[in-house]
């Protein structure tokens, strides 16, 4: 059994690219893979490997000054859901585009997932769910609101466009682990919401603690690696994913005649070229030949650092 752990800390590296390689020996040495993204702001990521590796990772990140605090969430997983490890230099750990946003200077109030439900069900409580539209898509708390973002840039000019439907109104706002209610709520309080909250540790956390017989969560909880998406207890959900664009799908999305295995789906058919729908075909059968001969694909190694 393997442990997946998503994580998050926004601090101010003055050099994150020197933090870069140590970060790296620690999860090569500790049979761990996945995403880490480190920038001026802080690192997120989910990884995951055997108990050990997991913990010299999390060791190893709040070790760094002013990383004692460091968030993260964990599951379990039979299978490794990375096929490799990927440590990436960005400008920002969560991309909304707006410099002047700083969760380090303030935040909404966290709401413990215990408290979630009682909060979210007052008449004065608006409830906008933060994530991408094929995330939403799939699952969502009772009575959210949709933005219809396709990317978490779009947030501010949706919250332009549709302020004024929630004036007198305190604002609850959600997302997959946390982080980017960390920003989004330091964005309305800065455009003079007075009362934004938003849940700690984001809905993998209510799914880890809320019982599903106490749950306002309808759906499954997509997460971005080999699991595609997860329900109550962090469950294993029943969802496939479109290798072409990286957007989870249902059992009748698969039987539509758009989606292609490894090439295509409904969402993503019309965005991209034939010839990139002709590489992407290459790629998948050379993945197919080389799962035959007992060998690992390039194009999946164990290391990517970027």
């Amino acid at each position: 059994m393997l442990t997946v752990c998503a994580l998050y800390h926004f601090i101010r590296f003055d050099d994150p690219a020197a933090l870069k390689g140590p970060l790296v020996e620690v999860c090569r040495a500790g049979g761990v893979k996945g995403t880490l993204l480190l920038a001026r702001e802080g690192v997120n990521g989910t990884v995951a490997g055997p108990r050990e590796g997991i913990d010299a990772v999390l060791a190893h990140l709040r070790g760094l000054p002013g990383c004692a605090d460091l968030e993260w969430k964990e599951a379990e997983a039979e299978a490794q859901p990375f096929g490799k490890l990927k440590v990436r230099l960005k400008r920002e750990i969560v991309t909304m585009g707006r410099p002047e946003v700083d969760p380090k200077a303030r935040a909404g109030h966290y709401v413990a997932p215990r408290d979630w439900n009682a909060l979210i069900g007052q008449p004065d409580v608006a409830v906008i769910d933060t994530r991408n539209d094929y995330e939403v898509a799939i699952g969502s708390f009772d009575g959210a609101v949709d933005p219809g973002t396709r990317s978490f840039r779009e947030f501010p000019a949706w919250w332009a466009a549709n302020r004024d439907r929630f004036r007198g109104k305190r604002i609850a706002m959600f997302c997959t682990g946390g982080i980017r209610c960390e920003k989004s709520t330091n964005f309305l309080l800065g455009e003079g919401v007075e009362e934004v909250f938003h849940l700690k540790g984001g809905i993998l956390k209510y799914l880890e603690e809320v019982p599903e017989s106490d749950s306002t969560w309808r759906g499954e909880c997509f997460v971005f690696d080999g699991r595609v998406s997860v329900g109550h207890g962090l469950r294993p959900g029943g969802l496939g994913l479109c290798h072409g664009c990286r957007r989870p799908l249902e059992a009748a999305d698969m039987e539509r005649a758009e989606y292609e295995p490894g090439v295509s789906c409904h969402r993503c058919f019309g965005e991209t070229s034939e010839a990139d729908k002709a590489r992407f075909r290459e790629r998948t059968r050379q993945m197919k030949l080389a799962r035959e001969r007992g060998e690992k694909h390039l194009g999946s190694g164990d290391l990517e650092v970027s």
